[in-house]
């Protein structure tokens, strides 16, 4: 992790930006958000903007532009190629939680598309899944927009507030204090997300 991060803090404004959008994107587009992090690279994009080395209004843009146009392609894809995709050999070792994607899908509709953006394996599946049930697209464009401005709009602020701490930190203790602290906290944004995850599924019980 301390590699990721001195990698993106320590990138020009520019490519900060493009290495943000070009990972979400990939995300969510090619159906590999169980590999590549894009929700990290997001949160990282965040702390660069608020240590200065990039403009935070141009994050939230490229990563929220990101998140949606690559759902939007993963769902053509889906709704192009069909049940072809979800037969590709990387998702075989998946099959249970692409299961449950597919019931999640189908219980919850287009509120499965918004909510799916908060889990990496759902979100890297469900524009692909939504494309192979047909759903419409205004339907599925509706609830990705939605999906993408809040979820690009969180991940990158809490970022934002995590530089500061990173920065503070940095200047008290050293460098290997702070990316402590920058990983805590995205390790607590990961316990978070898995609470929140059983309790939703404790409620559908």
């Amino acid at each position: 992790m301390s590699g990721l991060v001195d990698r993106i803090l320590g990138l020009p404004g520019w490519l900060v930006l493009l290495v943000a959008g070009a990972v979400v994107f990939s995300e969510d587009a090619l159906f590999v958000g169980f590999v590549i992090p894009g929700e990290t690279v997001a949160v990282l994009a965040g702390a660069s903007a608020k240590l200065g080395h990039v403009s935070l209004s141009a994050v939230l843009v490229v990563v929220i532009v990101a998140a949606i146009v690559g759902d939007t392609v993963g769902y053509e894809v889906g709704r192009h190629a069909g049940t072809r995709v979800l037969q590709l050999p990387f998702l075989e070792k998946r099959r249970r939680r692409l299961d449950e994607a597919q019931d999640f899908l189908a219980r919850r509709g287009g509120s499965a598309v918004f909510l799916g953006r908060w889990v990496a394996f759902f979100r890297a599946v469900m524009p692909a899944l939504a494309g192979t049930a047909r759903m419409p697209y205004r339907k599925f464009l509706a609830w990705n927009a939605a999906g993408g401005i809040a979820w690009g709009a969180a991940v990158v602020l809490i970022g934002y507030a995590a530089g500061a701490s990173y920065a503070r930190v940095e200047k008290s203790f050293g460098r290997d204090a702070a990316l402590v602290v920058v990983g805590v906290l995205i390790i607590g944004i990961v316990i978070w997300r898995v609470r929140e995850r059983r309790a939703s599924a404790a409620q559908d019980h």
